[in-house]
């Protein structure tokens, strides 16, 4: 194997300006309000990077949002502080689903059977109703069933079932969640 492999980054330079203004966007227009205040606001900066997102959707001003176009998030949903969203690939945040803080979402890996050691990318889906706790790791191609929680600092690399509940690392089936109203 020779070690004169050259990176090639998957993005064009087109991507790399748009992300670049998105970024000086978010920093400034964003940012400097706490928490979810101005959510209005910030779902329409969203939205003109191309976000689908509903209107009472939250996105609180420290997510890190790392392609706004690839972001879809449905009423009632959550990015709470400090999240980081790296979705090269979509992120789809169904109805009333709630990412933590500091959570990671993460839609891109490296090919590790390949020399050149490419990008590869898969999209994310949280289900409606799930729950992914604080400083999660959710992996590429991951799909969170509905209703499923993901336990505090678990590591997610398979699909979680709906209505369960997973943690630790990697994650595990620790029981069913049942709603006692």
């Amino acid at each position: 194997m020779s070690n004169n492999i050259e990176f090639k980054s998957p993005y064009t330079t087109t991507n790399r300006i748009k992300r670049m203004l998105w970024s000086i966007c978010w920093t400034v227009l964003a940012r400097p309000f706490p928490k979810s205040l101005a959510n209005t606001w910030k779902v329409f900066i969203l939205r003109c990077f191309g976000a689908k997102i509903a209107k009472n959707a939250y996105v609180y001003s420290s997510a890190n949002i790392f392609m706004p176009w690839n972001l879809i998030m449905e009423e009632n949903s959550c990015l709470a502080s400090g999240v980081d969203c790296y979705n090269a690939a979509p992120v789809i945040i169904k109805k009333y689903a709630t990412v933590s803080q500091r959570a990671y979402l993460c839609t891109a890996s490296h090919n590790i059977s390949s020399s050149k050691h490419e990008q590869t990318e898969k999209p994310i889906i949280i289900e409606s109703r799930a729950w992914i706790a604080a400083e999660a790791f959710v992996g590429p191609g991951v799909t969170i069933g509905e209703g499923a929680v993901v336990g505090a600092r678990a590591v997610v690399f398979k699909d979680v079932a709906p209505w369960t509940v997973v943690g630790g690392n990697p994650a595990k089936y620790i029981k069913d969640r049942i709603i006692k109203d």
